[in-house]
């Protein structure tokens, strides 16, 4: 943000189209432009600046003068592309008043000055009047040129204590514009606040009621642009406790975030009614610009978080030896796993992460992304500390979750299902067969990776994202179909996405959205299902392994969990001891449990006929997929280079595995 511009050099900047943000030189009025687009969004009341001298004399204290301003309006729209606000307290002077009556003597009932006001200190105040009105003029005239209508959404909130009665917690004046020309964008807009959802507030809304629409901004517009509508809303003061100056960040995170919606919603209603502009996304209408201070806080956030990988630490060092030592025992003593130490500082890796400032990112849908991609690593970092110890499960439990009820049943009808449908099996394959399989998969993608064999590891396969790298358990056997699974499963997910989320000017898809692995898991699966190589054994491993962790979570031990998983299942010795520790690890790891809830999840979506492909773009999750094409439309992050091939030309499904699929719940 250039903080010098002075209000000619904005005005030039406007009519020449030039893209910016600035805090004026004067100090007075905050300007951002991040692309010329038929609506604006102005919050001239914001401010609460006071100039020096002026404070010297005025007679009202800065919580009296806070109470009638509009605190925080600014942040309830600076997620959209055009915005401008008053950075000045209306004391100085009233944005919403035309110059004669823009300076007050007295306000509310209250004498402002302690002495009137030199005609030098007027001269100053109503200059600024004047700049704001002047830098309004020609923005507005450059939109209406260009687009020929233009909206504005003038924001505003008000005192509600005071009025003695019920009010509506939005408001919209339309006293003064033509509403029958204009009726169905007025409708539009009341019924987008009227979707606002604030917790433990019922939402109102109100056209006229506490307010008209008598300011001078909206009638200055309506005056001089005869296609500009101006919509001025006010928003009760129940995001702040308007009689102590409390505020409550989270009521602002909720209005800054409907407001998004509901602005892009109208605007899109407006200009496809409007104006010649043709558009098929209502995304199309906020910008596709990176601000500088999202990529500082994402570069930042990558260099604390890049080298970070859980399944790096959870898994047991000793593996190989542990489970000779089980069997040597006859099963009966518990293994006693040892894990690799850790070369982080949990305490300084969670400060590091909170002093992270996502509060500069503008739009309102990003910050609060990346908010909860810094709130799951600080949680992940306390389940990699806590390794071998007690708290170790309840860590896993809070962020992983557990199984509920339908997960369970689900376990348990699958493990119900007849395997005689599946071909037969030959545990044929070994790793380094696997391996060279991987090798000619990943060559057909025609990305690139690093493949390992090694034997610490539990699982079979797995991906390292951090280093690009798929390592496969020395001693693991597979059959064919199983390995065609796997390739789709590991290759044609797990890496692909890995590849895709290093293709774009973010880091934040290569770090993960919180819980990730349900929605990554669950793709994986589909791809399996859509390839036409889940097989019913499949299904019940996945079943297993969310009966071993409701057993573990009841109280069995790693040796009873054995022995129920060897007379559920057919499994031999070595692969009972290996599901059995994926869940034990570190001390309770519940995350298994993820897979099959995931693959319920993402089959529904695919069922839905939902376009699941832009989830390939890295570590995402179905929460997210909103946000995730909100910004591939808006090209801050490029649609998914590599597809997963299974997604593009899925085979048609086996109709067992379809009939057993349609009764989970």
């Amino acid at each position: 943000m250039k903080p010098d511009l002075t209000v000619g050099d904005i005005i030039s900047k406007i009519n020449a189209g030039e893209t910016f943000e600035t805090l004026s030189a004067c100090g007075s009025f905050y300007v951002k432009i991040e692309e010329y687009v038929p609506y604006a969004c102005l919050s001239i009341h914001n401010g609460h600046r006071l100039r020096p001298e002026l404070k010297e004399i005025c007679r009202l204290t800065d919580h009296e003068r806070w109470k009638e301003e509009d605190p925080h309006t600014l942040d309830m729209i600076s997620s959209l592309p055009i915005v401008i606000s008053g950075m000045d307290s209306r004391y100085e002077y009233d944005l919403n008043r035309d110059a004669e009556n823009a300076i007050y003597s007295v306000a509310w009932g209250k004498q402002v000055w302690k002495e009137p006001l030199a005609e030098e200190h007027r001269k100053k105040s109503l200059s600024k009047h004047s700049d704001f009105y002047r830098i309004i003029h020609s923005l507005i005239s450059y939109l209406e040129k260009k687009y020929s209508s233009l909206l504005v959404f003038d924001i505003h909130s008000f005192n509600y204590r005071r009025l003695g009665k019920e009010a509506p917690v939005f408001n919209l004046g339309t006293e003064r514009v033509n509403k029958e020309s204009n009726r169905k964008y007025i409708d539009h807009w009341l019924n987008q606040l009227g979707k606002f959802r604030l917790p433990n507030i019922d939402v109102t809304v109100a056209e006229n009621d506490v307010f008209k629409g008598n300011g001078y901004l909206l009638s200055y517009i309506t005056q001089n642009f005869g296609n500009t509508l101006v919509l001025a809303t006010e928003v009760k003061k129940i995001y702040c406790d308007e009689e102590n100056g409390d505020l409550y960040p989270l009521i602002i995170e909720k209005l800054a975030g409907h407001f998004k919606i509901g602005i892009l919603n109208t605007a899109a209603f407006f200009t496809r009614h409007k104006t010649s502009l043709v558009f098929h996304k209502n995304n199309k209408l906020l910008s596709s610009e990176l601000d500088k201070d999202l990529l500082k806080v994402d570069k930042r956030l990558f260099r604390v978080a890049r080298t970070f990988e859980i399944l790096n630490y959870v898994n047991p060092v000793n593996i190989d030896q542990a489970r000779k030592d089980f069997f040597k025992s006859k099963y009966k003593r518990n293994p006693v796993f040892k894990y690799k130490q850790l070369s982080l500082n949990p305490f300084e890796f969670k400060r590091e992460l909170y002093n992270i400032p996502v509060e500069d990112i503008h739009d309102i849908s990003i910050r609060l992304l990346y908010q909860d991609v810094i709130d799951s690593y600080a949680d992940k970092v306390d389940i990699i500390a806590s390794i071998g110890t007690g708290k170790f499960l309840y860590n896993s439990l809070r962020y992983f979750g557990e199984p509920g009820v339908d997960d369970i049943e689900n376990a348990r009808y699958l493990m119900h299902c007849s395997t005689t449908a599946d071909e037969p099996e030959i545990l044929n394959l070994d790793s380094n067969a696997v391996a060279d399989y991987f090798r000619q998969e990943i060559k057909k993608y025609g990305f690139e990776c690093k493949l390992e064999i090694t034997r610490n590891i539990i699982a079979k396969v797995l991906i390292l994202n951090t280093r690009k790298t798929i390592r496969i358990r020395k001693d693991a056997m597979f059959y064919d179909k199983s390995l065609y699974a796997l390739t789709e499963h590991e290759v044609g997910v797990h890496m692909l996405t890995t590849i895709n989320a290093r293709l774009h000017p973010l880091n934040i898809f290569r770090l993960g959205t919180p819980v990730n692995t349900r929605t990554q898991e669950g793709l994986a699966i589909l791809s399996e299902y859509l390839s036409g190589n889940l097989s019913v054994r499949r299904l019940q491993i996945l079943a297993l392994r969310v009966l071993v962790i409701h057993m573990m979570l009841r109280g069995y031990d790693f040796s009873q969990t054995f022995h129920a998983v060897k007379d559920m299942s057919d499994l031999n010795e070595t692969q009972a001891f290996y599901i059995t520790a994926r869940i034990f690890r570190g001390g309770g790891f519940t995350k298994d449990y993820l897979y099959l809830n995931g693959f319920r999840d993402v089959l529904k979506h695919y069922k839905q006929k939902n376009d699941l492909t832009n989830l390939l773009v890295g570590k995402t999750s179905l929460p997210y997929m909103n946000l995730v094409n909100e910004m591939i439309d808006r090209k801050m992050i490029s649609a998914p280079r590599y597809k997963t091939r299974a997604f593009v030309n899925p085979v048609q499904p086996d109709t067992i595995i379809e009939y057993i699929l349609r009764g989970m719940k």
